[in-house]
């Protein structure tokens, strides 16, 4: 047969335009990155016209052989990159890969301990709005109110009070280490199982910038296979060996049907290059551009959550730059002069979630592009001169052109 001779014209129009705004516009969102041509190409192949429910060995249809080859490659070298037992990549997202794990551990209205939304946390950690939140007895902790940090005092006590099945370490708008050991320590005092969700900071661990959850005592390690992991947009799920079958059958039949194998192998690819030494360089690079960004936008007077960096982003409060700002009046100025970011929460912050104090900035993807210090310096100016012409559409236009002409050098997807 004959494939039809004009097919989605249209939506090949959008991707070419796509292609041009991420090379010629500034993306700082510290959830996301560019792929290698490697990585698009496996999510691109044919590998999307499978079926295969089911794991290796043991599926649910025919012709998998392949495939079966494709998903203990991609396990393999999962767990090979974090140092675990067991590794399950089928989740579809970080997010699935978190329900998963509930569904596996817990049942409806089992207490659970996690990080609160407005205090960097994420929506799958027991957001009222969120699955995770309307299931189970989320309680929150939080950060301290002096220096911003985790407050483990509090973890301790909220665990020793309310006896939780299971306490979830990790975070979405949190710029600092966070120590996998006190959060084991606490668990086995109250008999809880431990859930790194480690969807932020995954490529952080396997680059050797931040401490392995598998090797410091997670029971399990959730996470996403883009963002610092500079893979597909994606989940994975590692574990004991004693909890393997149970997140696995969670997955699947459990929570989702077929798995993506396109994406799987895309895992594969992105499992191998995080095993580079080229990567541990490009990691280590990642968490000093965040440190000299977060020293230039306070040389702006910014004053960001927690008062620096020790991983990919920053998180900057702008109540004291400007009290009329708003996260999202910022990112909107932003989108104008060629800049992406994304509007964020800060602790105790005032405003709802949808308009903010906050920003959260990250380094990931204008760090694949080749950009170091000297241009994190320039990109904080950009950002400050923005915030402060904000109302002036002649400086956002010179901005932008000045944005183009940077990008211009590091051009990530070149013709």
């Amino acid at each position: 047969m004959s494939w039809p001779s004009n097919p989605g014209d249209e939506i090949l129009t959008l991707i070419d335009r796509e292609v041009e705004r991420q090379n010629t516009t500034i993306q700082l969102i510290a959830s996301e990155n560019f792929t290698s041509p490697a990585v698009i190409k496996a999510t691109g192949s044919v590998l999307t016209n499978k079926y295969s429910e089911g794991y290796p060995a043991k599926r649910y249809y025919g012709g998998n052989e392949v495939i079966d080859e494709v998903e203990n490659v991609a396990r393999d070298r999962a767990k090979a990159l974090f140092n675990a037992p067991h590794a399950n990549v089928q989740p579809h997202s970080g997010a699935n890969a978190n329900m998963a794990v509930y569904l596996a551990l817990l049942t409806p209205g089992d207490t659970v301990v996690g990080l609160g939304l407005d205090q960097g946390g994420h929506l799958t950690h027991g957001s009222p709005v969120n699955a995770s939140g309307k299931l189970y007895n989320f309680v929150s902790y939080g950060v301290t109110p002096g220096d911003e940090r985790i407050d483990m005092d509090q973890v301790r006590d909220i665990a020793r009070t309310e006896r939780p099945k299971l306490i979830v370490a990790g975070a979405t708008a949190y710029a600092r280490i966070i120590d996998p050991q006190p959060f084991r320590e606490i668990a086995d005092e109250v008999g809880a199982i431990f859930l790194f969700d480690a969807a932020h900071i995954a490529g952080l661990i396997a680059g050797g910038q931040h401490p392995n959850p598998m090797e410091h005592g997670a029971d399990i390690m959730t996470f996403t296979t883009h963002k610092t992991l500079r893979g597909p947009r994606g989940g994975a799920i590692l574990c004991t060996e004693a909890l393997a079958d149970t997140i696995d059958k969670s997955v699947f039949p459990g929570f989702q049907g077929g798995p993506l194998d396109h994406v799987i192998a895309a895992k594969a690819l992105a499992f191998a290059e995080a095993a580079t030494p080229e990567f541990r360089q490009y990691s280590a690079q990642v968490v000093r551009n965040a440190s000299a960004l977060a020293e230039a936008l306070v040389g702006h007077g910014l004053r960001l959550v927690s008062g620096g960096t020790d991983n990919h982003l920053v998180l900057v409060d702008l109540r004291s730059f400007d009290p009329d700002l708003s996260g999202k009046k910022a990112r909107l100025a932003l989108d104008r002069a060629g800049i992406s970011l994304n509007e964020n929460t800060v602790p105790e912050d005032p405003r709802p979630p949808y308009i903010t104090s906050g920003l959260r900035i990250g380094t990931p993807a204008v760090t694949t592009q080749g950009m170091a210090e000297p241009e994190m310096v320039t990109v904080a100016g950009l950002i400050h001169r923005t915030l402060v012409g904000r109302e002036d559409e002649a400086e956002l236009a010179a901005i932008k052109d000045e944005v183009q002409a940077l990008c211009s050098k590091f051009v990530p997807y070149p013709a």
